[in-house]
C-alpha cells in the first residue's frame, strides 16, 4: 500500500513539474543567463514551502508514512563541502538543462535520451562514492 502513496506522490510531482514549465530546457537556459525570473520563481516558492513544511513537522511532531516520529538531526556546518558539491551540481544541471527531478518527469514524456544524463548521474554517484573518503568534508 505505501508504494500506492510513493506512486501518487510521484504522478502529482512531474504534473507540477510539466505544469509549472520546470522541466523545459528552454525556461532553464533562461534562469541561467539571468533574461527570466520564472524559474527563480518556482525555486522561491519551492524553499519557502519546503522552510514552512520543515518547521510544521518539528512544531507537530508529525509521523511519517510508517507511524515513525520524524526527527531531523543538525548536520555539522561544512561550507567547503557545500560550496564543492553545489557546483557540480549546478553545472550539471546547466550542461544538461534539467535538475534530478524533472529529468525523470521527462522520461515519463517519453524523453528516452534522458536516461543517458540519468545513468550519468548514478556514474558521478559511484565516483563519489569511490573517493568519498578523500574529499573535502
Amino acid at each position: 500500500m505505501r508504494l500506492i502513496y510513493f506512486l501518487i506522490t510521484g504522478i502529482l510531482f512531474g504534473i507540477v513539474m510539466t505544469k509549472s514549465e520546470a522541466i523545459s530546457w528552454f525556461r532553464i537556459q533562461e534562469m541561467f543567463r539571468f533574461q527570466s525570473f520564472h524559474m527563480y520563481g518556482i525555486i522561491g516558492v519551492a524553499v519557502v514551502a519546503g522552510a514552512l513544511i520543515h518547521f510544521l513537522i518539528k512544531k507537530t511532531r508529525f509521523k511519517n508514512i510508517t507511524g515513525e516520529l520524524i526527527d531531523f538531526k543538525d548536520k555539522p556546518k561544512t561550507y567547503k563541502a557545500s560550496l564543492f558539491g553545489g557546483t557540480f551540481f549546478g553545472l550539471g544541471w546547466a550542461l544538461t538543462g534539467a535538475c534530478p527531478g524533472p529529468l525523470y518527469t521527462l522520461v515519463g514524456h517519453g524523453y528516452f535520451i534522458v536516461l543517458v544524463i540519468i545513468a550519468s548521474a548514478l556514474i558521478g554517484t559511484l565516483v563519489y562514492g569511490a573517493l568519498r573518503k578523500k574529499l573535502p568534508h
